[in-house]
């Protein structure tokens, strides 16, 4: 019997395109969750753009549409199925964008479409680079100083308050694409203009460069009762300096110390809580190598690529999970092979 009786068919968005060797994740978490909202007794329609995925076979979804994944035609689609909800948190960045247009254009209220999980401000004040520097300084979470710049002008004022190097970061963009460190205004003048004009929102995070930190992150989950637990974490081999998505990944991390461990679960924990996601979410810090300085680098309050791995892993299924979330389930619900979703994985 499903949870919510109010919901009978649910429409998933896909990831899109995968480049390879990057993003296949997606479609792991994809099947995961459609699987898991069929299990619950809903109808399941999926959009994806890709057709060389699991997800798209047609015994994971009860309906599947190989159509762009633009605001348009997923607009179009709604109109023409009229889902009672939209699950958005598990094709990655792309799906979190279009929930985030056709929420914004009003076409969730016009065709009276539940946004599932984790809910469109959270998902703003997560993604929003100033207001979740905002958020962070209000919990007492070291975040590196930075500036918004809207013109290639404000970001070279932006840098020379802040010193060099910086490192610029794009909002809204994909696997850090557009964005870099830079040494000189010579380099950010060529930069800022290619990372403002990938930008949806013509948007840059002029920020302090940590180059040489560790780069950690912790897998996160959480219920709309504010149960929330740590999946485990992951520490990139390479320092701060290579994107995460072009870089080997071990899970559990292998040279953290307990105290930096629970440090950095403890800090996990009470962001996602402040941010009062539901589902999956990863959380990225960077650790000084030298002292137990750290800081928050960013959250992806979505099943991201980490995801995947973490699961993997650990044999938590993040995205099934976090699909039972978004229905209202709650993690003390949710039965796993040998335990309950709300036990910590060892």
């Amino acid at each position: 019997m499903p949870k919510r009786k109010d919901i009978k068919t649910i429409l998933v968005i896909g990831s899109g395109p995968i480049v390879i060797g990057q993003a296949a994740e997606f479609d792991y978490a994809g099947t995961q969750a459609c699987l898991a909202l069929k299990e619950e007794g809903y109808k399941v329609i999926l959009v994806n753009s890709n057709p060389a995925t699991i997800m798209t076979d047609t015994t994971i979804a009860d309906k599947v549409y190989m159509e762009p994944l633009t605001l348009e035609y997923v607009a179009k689609i709604i109109r023409y199925e009229r889902p009672d909800a939209i699950l958005p948190g598990i094709g990655g960045q792309t799906g979190l964008n279009i929930a985030m247009q056709l929420y914004k254009k009003g076409v969730l209220q016009e065709c009276q479409v539940e946004l599932l999980g984790t809910s469109s401000q959270s998902i703003e004040k997560a993604e929003d680079r100033e207001k979740f520097k905002t958020l962070c300084q209000e919990l007492g979470e070291p975040v590196l100083e930075s500036i918004i710049a809207g013109t290639e002008e404000e970001g070279i004022k932006a840098a020379s308050k802040i010193g060099y190097p910086v490192i610029l970061r794009p909002a809204y963009t994909l696997g850090g694409t557009g964005g870099g460190f830079v040494d000189n205004e010579e380099e950010l003048k060529e930069l800022i203009k290619h990372a403002l004009k990938l930008s949806p929102v013509k948007q840059v995070l002029v920020e302090k460069s940590i180059k040489g930190y560790k780069e950690i992150e912790y897998e996160v989950i959480r219920d709309s009762n504010d149960t929330a637990i740590t999946v485990c974490n992951m520490e990139n081999l390479d320092p701060v300096g290579i994107h995460t998505g072009d870089s080997i990944v071990v899970a559990p991390s292998q040279t953290l110390t307990n105290k930096e461990y629970q440090l950095l679960r403890d800090s996990s924990l009470k962001i996602i809580r402040a941010l009062k996601i539901e589902g999956g979410c990863n959380i990225q810090f960077a650790l000084d190598p030298y002292s137990f300085n750290y800081y928050v680098i960013e959250v992806n309050p979505r099943v991201s690529r980490s995801s995947a791995l973490a699961s993997k892993a650990s044999g938590y299924p993040i995205a099934r999970v976090s699909a039972k979330i978004a229905i209202g389930m709650r993690l003390d619900e949710i039965q796993l092979a040998n335990t309950k979703a709300s036990f910590e994985p060892a």
